[in-house]
């Protein structure tokens, strides 16, 4: 584990990720040493879409909206580009709840307060809980338990 400071860190993983998509890479491993015992071991893996990698936990449409193909969204609708998009600090694995079989932290519809935990993304074996940036409604999750998350991915809409 390094004993640097975290936002050095949090940089170059960044920069990781940036690498990997302008070359088109699927995934990238690099152990960097900054002396003895002290060392970060980072892998960055790219997934698919997350609109295609995972599904979609959302409220099922009205019969009547299935009918009117007027009021249906554009499918194309990216979940990155929305106000209320809670967007993966990092790269990692995502977790809905605390440990395997509990009770997820939030569902769709549920109430959060800013600052309330979402879920959990571990990252270096380090379990990092992703608050609410504000006060809201879940309105869809957009990631599945146990996924792997690219840094920036949208893991849930919050409005």
């Amino acid at each position: 584990m390094t004993k640097h400071p975290h936002e050095t860190d949090v940089a170059f993983i960044q920069a990781l990720a940036e690498l990997l998509n302008k070359n088109d890479l699927t995934e990238l491993a690099v152990m960097r040493e900054y002396g003895e015992n002290d060392s970060l071991e980072v892998r960055v893996v790219k997934q698919a879409p997350v609109a295609a990698a995972a599904p979609v936990y959302a409220a099922a449409p009205a019969p009547a909206a299935l009918a009117a193909p007027a009021a249906a969204p554009a499918p194309a609708e990216d979940p990155a580009r929305h106000p209320g998009a809670v967007a993966s600090p990092m790269v990692g694995t995502v977790y809905l709840a605390a440990e395997p079989g509990a009770t997820p932290f939030v569902a769709v519809g549920d109430a959060v307060k800013e600052g309330q935990t979402l879920l959990i993304v571990e990252a270096m074996k380090t379990m990092n809980h992703i608050p609410a940036p504000k006060s809201g409604t879940v309105k869809r999750i957009l990631v599945e338990d146990g996924s792997a998350v690219e840094y920036g991915a949208p893991l849930m809409i919050v409005e």
